[in-house]
């Protein structure tokens, strides 16, 4: 008994002095992992505070009023205002161009473009993990090297290894988090600029609509005044040859036939380029443009209202400059980021071993993990400069700012005075128009009953053509104007318009794979 005892007693022994190793290997490493929690705990909560300013909207000198506000203006800003017009084939070339237009294209790829580069700066912020190395070798030792076979190795052996690896930057100072917020306002400073194309390109087919229109009405007046000038000049050429006038009235009256002619290549070469301006609008090839109503028959839309203040919100293109501030703003922060310590985590766990058998087995494991520090000591000023070409850039994009709010105070009122001021002038041109039809009938009077020379009616008629066109150039003014207010006030509209062109524009209808050749007979 006395024996097993102290058997027993040694064998406990034996058994602590090689436990204790262990343990005091489980202590290190227990207060190892400790550690490395509490540096990430402490870098969590100064990551809290983020270096830089909040950014503020900047105070804007907002008028109360517009300088020429209408009284009649109603809430219409956040509907299709297009469909005012009443003229069906205007809303398919719209809805046509939303679909197809390659410059909406090229700014929906271009979102997309900074949408991804909003993922690639927002992955910072978190832990990447990858999967390496991964290997399977096999070797082959000298055999009369000092290593080699003769010292007892084998000349040829195997390894095997497969791991994961991580690496994490931690974002004490916000130098991530401000840069991934000015990467959100750079992609949506591109939405807007893509908005803003889509305001642009409805009232650019709208008015070009409007123009062509304008073209075909004075094409009518010209051939109607034409065929007024034809008939005189077959009655002159009777009546020259029954030797009733002289030539000299004769050649007066086959230059105001000529005249007008001479107007009608000019309209019509006028007429063929804006159906290819419309066309390029719609992404189509050149060719003619479906016409709907003509100008006499479209219906004047209606003055929408809206308060200068509304404008900020209002117009993509005011938004886009505030984005532009937003992201300039944040990347003073990231800047000023570089003055301080970087830390980083990095970390690798896999598995090594010489037999593929054993690879994922305890032995074979194999892992590490590590904190790194690193900060600027000399930089010869670079980090300053950094800073001071940061808040530049703010300063411009702030300037830049508030200079598209007064553009577009000054837009707005110029739109509304031209379409108030373009009414009026169309009235008095009404009454001009009137006048002249009366001077033309009774000069001709005057002339038929021998009171007057004929170049009386030749002045009388050449200021009704005139006067004619003139009218008809003055109410395309007119609709137009009404659109460049609709245009310069935004709105709810162009969402309704982009709602229109989402879903058409793809990067893939931009590159269409080549088709397939046709099968050989």
């Amino acid at each position: 008994m006395k024996l097993r005892r102290e058997r027993r007693a040694t064998e406990l022994k034996i058994l602590d002095l090689k436990t204790e190793p262990q343990v005091a290997s489980r202590k290190s490493q227990v207060i190892r992992i400790k550690s490395l929690f509490i540096l990430i705990a402490v870098a969590l909560l100064l990551g809290g505070c983020m270096l830089g300013k909040d950014y503020k909207r900047p105070t804007v000198d907002t008028p109360q009023n517009w300088r020429f506000e209408e009284k009649d203006a109603k809430a219409l800003a956040n509907t299709t205002w297009w469909s005012q017009f009443q003229d069906p084939v205007l809303s398919d070339l719209i809805q046509t161009a939303l679909k197809e237009n390659k410059d909406i294209r090229i700014a929906t790829a271009r979102v997309e473009e900074y949408m991804g580069k909003l993922g690639v700066t927002r992955a910072d912020l978190f832990p990447q993990v990858g999967l390496g190395p991964v290997n399977a070798g096999r070797q082959r030792l000298s055999q009369v090297g000092p290593t080699g076979w003769q010292s007892g190795l084998q000349p040829t052996s195997y390894t095997y290894q497969a791991s994961l690896n991580a690496n994490w930057e931690l974002d004490i100072w916000g130098k991530l988090r401000r840069a991934t917020e000015a990467a959100r306002a750079d992609l949506l400073s591109t939405d807007e600029a893509r908005r803003a194309v889509i305001m642009t390109l409805v009232a650019s087919v709208a008015n070009g609509y409007i123009n062509l229109l304008n073209y075909d009405q004075q094409l009518v007046i010209a051939k109607e005044t034409l065929n007024s000038r034809k008939d005189s000049l077959d009655i002159f050429e009777k009546r020259y040859a029954g030797g009733v006038i002289s030539e000299m009235e004769l050649n007066q009256s086959r230059s105001e036939y000529e005249d007008a002619r001479a107007v009608i290549p000019q309209l019509e070469k006028n007429i063929a380029q804006q159906e290819n301006a419309i066309n390029l609008l719609l992404g189509r090839n050149p060719g003619p443009i479906t016409r709907g109503r003509t100008l006499d028959q479209l219906v004047l839309p209606t003055v929408p209202e809206g308060l200068p203040s509304d404008l900020l919100d209002r117009r993509p293109d005011i938004r886009q400059a505030e984005q532009d501030l937003v992201a300039a703003n944040a990347r003073i922060a990231v800047a000023k980021a570089l003055y301080f310590p970087s830390i980083s985590l990095t970390g690798l766990f896999g598995f090594a071993s010489a037999d593929l058998s054993d690879l994922l087995t305890g032995p074979a494991k194999t892992w590490n993990y590590a904190a790194s520090l690193t900060a600027p000591i000399f930089t010869a000023g670079k980090i300053k400069g950094q800073v001071k070409q940061a808040e530049a850039i703010q300063q411009q994009a702030l300037v830049k700012y508030l200079q598209t709010v007064q553009t577009a105070f000054r837009e707005v009122d110029d739109s509304l005075v031209d379409q108030r001021k373009t009414r009026e002038r169309l009235a008095v041109q009404g009454d001009q128009v009137t006048a002249l039809k009366n001077t033309r009938r009774l000069a001709g009077l005057r002339y038929d009953n021998g009171y007057s020379s004929y170049l009386e009616v030749l002045d009388a008629e050449r200021s009704l053509f005139n006067g004619q066109l003139s009218q008809v150039q003055t109410k395309g003014y007119l609709f137009q104007s009404l659109v460049n207010v609709y245009k310069t006030m935004g709105g709810g509209w162009i969402t309704e318009a982009d709602k229109m062109a989402s879903g058409y524009a793809t990067t893939k209808e931009l590159n269409p794979s080549p088709s397939p050749p046709p099968p050989s007979p």
